[in-house]
């Protein structure tokens, strides 16, 4: 991938997600990684432009996509934790490069890492993106878990007498002062938000997804000190009342949401502006694979539980007028396929047009940047395009884009 102070574009179709259109032959400016200028393609105008010059005019060029919910550092292929103590911190950040490589040439610009249990690696992963050293999307890093001892944020498949070690722990904390102290031990450490784990996991042994492990205070700690230093929590959340208490503490994505139900919840998020943040493929992905993935059936158990249950809250928050953005829970399913899940907001009722904007400007928004997730002046040249495509009524075209480009610069 190399930097060019001043390209062309030349785009056949340019999706505009703001107004939700579909331009037709337009001209994009780029000059030091932004976008300068979006207008129609003129020869007049920009025949004689001197710069470099790339030809799109047979694609359709939409921004780069924006997953809210990876995870980066490590591989969950045993559908355990475990495994994350058998390799080094090494072995788990070079995991990450590749990781970080595929999640970028899939069309994924923007991430949000939403934490790995040794805590700062995915600071470190972000920092190498962006001083070149390795090539990767923007990364937005939580840099560990807030969690309760024993919780969803725990390697809790370990004999009870086996210690972790330190940098395993960083975020555990159960009580209000505890959470507090570990949101300024993360911010310190340099986390982009916080990440805080309000009910059990799917994957976390023993806990129960629709169980709170937080009360409201606690998390309202999180948001509160998280606020002190500009930034705010996400907040994974499966059970109604561990997602209502995150919501009305104030944070501000709920995660998952795989088995929230009834009105109580949705009106809450309207009411907070909560951006909801379901994690549907991974629920399909792992009960598709049931019968042959080398799962604890614990974990088998629970995400088949949860399969009709977040297709149902994906729904509700369409029809309820709830913030969506887009995110996917990447590692348990392979790196890459992020964009797959955009058939299940379809399926569940949503328009092309609104999916597309989960994963590109409401994503943006999320992260609160107006930096990226739209194709207009001011943000950066970070887009994604699709040879031969001039609609975006078949939303799996983004399951196979043909080129990327970081900041107006390929991606090799």
């Amino acid at each position: 991938m190399t930097s060019k102070e001043s390209t062309l574009f030349r785009a056949g179709t340019v999706v505009d997600v703001r107004n939700g259109a579909l331009l037709t032959d337009c001209a994009i400016t780029v000059e030091n990684e932004r976008i300068t200028s979006v207008e129609p393609w003129s020869p007049e105008q920009h025949d004689s432009h001197e710069g470099e010059f790339v030809d799109l005019s047979g694609y359709l060029v939409a921004p780069g996509l924006i997953d809210l919910h990876t995870h980066m550092i490590g591989s969950l292929a045993e559908g355990s934790y475990m495994p994350f103590l058998t390799k080094s911190a090494s072995w788990s950040v070079l995991e990450g490069v590749r990781n970080a490589a595929t999640t970028l040439r899939a069309g994924f610009t923007t991430v949000r890492e939403l934490g790995t249990f040794r805590a700062f690696v995915d600071c470190d992963l972000r920092n190498a993106i962006n001083d070149g050293i390795v090539i990767g999307p923007r990364i937005f890093a939580a840099g560990g878990y807030v969690t309760s001892s024993s919780g969803g944020g725990e390697i809790t498949d370990l004999a009870s007498d086996i210690e972790l070690p330190r940098d395993f722990r960083i975020g555990v904390a159960d009580t209000v002062d505890e959470v507090r102290r570990a949101v300024r031990t993360l911010l310190h450490g340099g986390s982009d938000l916080i990440k805080i784990i309000a009910t059990g996991a799917g994957y976390a042994a023993g806990t129960t997804p629709g169980a709170p492990e937080y009360s409201e205070a606690e998390i309202r700690a999180a948001v509160d000190e998280a606020a002190l230093y500009g930034k705010y929590v996400a907040a994974h959340a499966h059970g109604t009342l561990g997602a209502l208490r995150a919501v009305r503490a104030g944070v501000r994505t709920l995660d998952h949401g795989s088995l929230i139900e009834g009105k109580e919840i949705f009106d809450a998020m309207l009411e907070h502006e909560t951006f909801f943040v379901p994690t549907t493929y991974v629920v399909r992905w792992v009960d598709d694979q049931r019968a042959t993935a080398a799962f604890p059936e614990e974990v088998k158990r629970k995400l088949a539980e949860a399969r009709i249950p977040s297709m149902n809250a994906l729904r509700t928050a369409i029809e309820s007028g709830v913030k969506l953005a887009y995110g996917t829970d990447a590692i348990i399913f392979p790196h890459g396929e992020n964009a797959r899940q955009l058939q299940d907001f379809i399926d569940a009722g949503f328009s092309p047009i609104d999916t597309l904007r989960t994963a590109t400007i409401n994503a943006a928004d999320a992260i609160g940047t107006l930096d990226v997730g739209v194709i207009e002046p001011g943000r950066f040249a970070d887009l994604v395009a699709i040879k031969g495509i001039r609609s975006i009524d078949d939303v799996s075209v983004f399951n196979s884009i043909d080129l990327v480009f970081k900041g107006g610069s390929l991606v090799e």
